[in-house]
């Protein structure tokens, strides 16, 4: 089903990698791009890489969203996770693709029912370990 406002699909590629990152947690993140008129999954990190890995895949110059199961310590010493969704929009990125990936974002984001923090990042320091543990908390 497309999104009205832009025209773009969703893979059932896309729904069943967040699945599988939710349910099963085999996969720590994974980076999604629009190809052509449909979101397609880029990349999967595996369970062992980092929040740099997630922060390495983005491109510099180019628009992605991804999700990121992020586990954590709270102050009380509790093991926790918390599945991030983040839209990437580098200032560097086409104007064209910025606006492509806003007008599609709220759809996509529906997709996923799980996710408990969304974040807008639009430079790596927007994408930095400070920013997952305050947002987490």
């Amino acid at each position: 089903m497309a999104n009205s406002a832009s025209g773009i699909a969703v893979s059932d590629e896309c729904k069943l990698k967040f699945m599988e990152l939710k349910a099963k947690r085999n996969h720590r993140y994974i980076v999604f791009k629009i190809d052509g008129q449909q979101v397609v999954v880029e990349k999967v990190g595996g369970q062992a890489e980092t929040h740099d890995d997630l922060a390495n895949s983005l491109p510099p110059n180019e628009c992605r969203y991804a999700v990121f199961d992020y586990d954590f310590t709270t102050n009380e010493n509790v093991q926790k996770s918390k599945i991030f969704f983040i839209a990437w929009s580098p200032e560097t990125a086409r104007v064209r693709s910025k606006m492509l990936y806003a007008s599609s974002k709220d759809r996509f984001r529906r997709e996923f029912d799980g996710v408990q923090v969304e974040l807008q990042a639009t430079d790596p320091s927007e994408m930095s370990l400070d920013t997952f543990i305050c947002r987490a908390l």
